[in-house]
């Protein structure tokens, strides 16, 4: 099968281009195109130069307007920039794929397939790469026509539609795809059986999962309650497969699973793919949702996290709010004369801590993990939560006499 990319990467300089709509304003878009930086540093791009255009809607045919295309091709094509990607900040059809492609003549990503290119580097285990490849495939089936644009259907006599080779070449990739797609589906509903069975085989015991954005410091959190050594590093998605550990606080054990980061515009085909992962969480009796409180759109982060969780699983859980990087948090104070309202660095970590136990129904702690700060009161809020549901299940302090002695990751 032809592979799908028309245009190799000569370069890893890459350019950044994003909308602003009246559903994103100017300084969304900005954050936005900030991740998507992050997105491509983590795919190990460089981005050099950033195109932002304002529109209604995006432009069927190209999603950008024609002048800010051309605007985006004389920066591509001047041989200084060394430009080797073009990366969109919205998932693209593939109308605007094969149009941009025509005219820029360098390979085109969008948010989507960078963040499945991201998946695809970080999956280790053959559960994980099964999951990503399916997903990849997933998404590359809706836009196979571009392709095949350069063998056309061919006319013949009298008006006539003859199928020509490309015509021929797209119903046999199709056939490939579908063929693949069905295979990892049946590979991945036997592994959900083998990891529901696993599931089932942990006991009674509370099971507790560490939820939130990518890159807010999960597996850190997971490495200092659980006492052992869990991959953690400063990229998007560092983590993608489920790795659960056994815990104990003041002789209470329970179980600590951590979890894929979750992200805006969270590509629909990962969340069908990752279903086995995200049975985690759906399984959890507690939610420990981690926060970036240093980040500057950390309230919209939540949102994100708590939509996604929405999706997977409508049932109520109780779940702690944890406020991590408190070290890295920056307040900046107001000038008197500054009559403006208070924008989010203008409140003091002391403020956070006072309005968002009111703004959440969840209760709430502010931590760093990095730092070991406040720790102990994070393990006595997760101690009473587990507590309290270990007691229904064992009510005369039967886990004292298990032998019950997990570490589990994935194969």
């Amino acid at each position: 099968m032809k592979d799908f990319v028309q245009y190799d990467i000569k370069s890893d300089n890459a350019v950044l281009v994003g909308l602003v709509t009246p559903d994103q304003s100017e300084e969304t878009v900005k954050e936005y195109l900030d991740e998507l930086a992050f997105l491509a540093e983590t795919a190990g791009l460089i981005p050099c130069e950033r195109f932002i255009q304002r529109l209604d809607t995006p432009n069927t045919a190209t999603f950008v307007g024609k002048g800010k295309l051309e605007e985006i091709e004389q920066h591509v094509m001047d041989e200084e920039n060394e430009v080797g990607v073009v990366i969109f900040d919205d998932e693209l059809s593939a109308r605007q794929l094969r149009n941009i492609e025509r005219e820029l003549k360098v390979r085109i990503m969008d948010r989507t397939s960078l963040i499945l290119d991201i998946f695809a580097m970080r999956a280790k285990t053959s559960h994980a790469k099964a999951q990503v490849e399916l997903a990849q495939y997933q998404y590359l089936l809706p836009r196979l026509t571009r392709m095949w644009t350069h063998l056309e259907r061919q006319r013949g006599g009298g008006g006539t539609i003859m199928r020509g080779p490309g015509e021929t070449q797209l119903e046999t990739d199709r056939r490939l795809i579908l063929d693949k797609i069905s295979r990892l589906k049946k590979e991945l509903e036997k592994i959900d059986k083998q990891k529901s069975v696993q599931r089932k085989n942990r006991g009674k015991l509370v099971r507790v999962a560490l939820v939130g954005y990518t890159n807010v410091g999960k597996s850190t959190l997971m490495t200092l309650l659980s006492k052992s050594e869990v991959f953690a590093e400063d990229k998007l998605f560092a983590t993608l497969d489920t790795t659960v550990r056994k815990v104990t606080i003041e002789n209470l054990p329970f179980l600590l699973t951590d979890t894929v980061g979750f992200i805006r515009k969270l590509p629909t085909h990962l969340v069908e793919s990752f279903k086995s992962t995200l049975d985690e969480v759906r399984e959890a009796d507690i939610l420990l949702h981690v926060v970036d409180i240093s980040h500057p759109a950390f309230e919209e982060q939540i949102q994100v996290v708590e939509e996604t969780l929405h999706e997977i699983d409508e049932t109520e859980k109780p779940t702690i709010l944890v406020f991590n990087k408190i070290d890295a948090f920056t307040h900046v104070e107001k000038e008197e004369d500054d009559l403006s309202p208070k924008r989010r660095e203008n409140y003091s970590i002391e403020e956070l801590k006072q309005s968002w136990p009111a703004k959440m129904r969840e209760e709430s702690v502010f931590i760093s993990a990095l730092e070991r700060e406040n720790i102990d009161a994070l393990k006595e809020m997760l101690y009473e939560k587990v507590k309290e549901i270990h007691i229904t299940r064992f009510p005369y302090n039967d886990f004292l006499y298990q032998t019950y002695d997990e570490e589990e990751g994935e194969e």
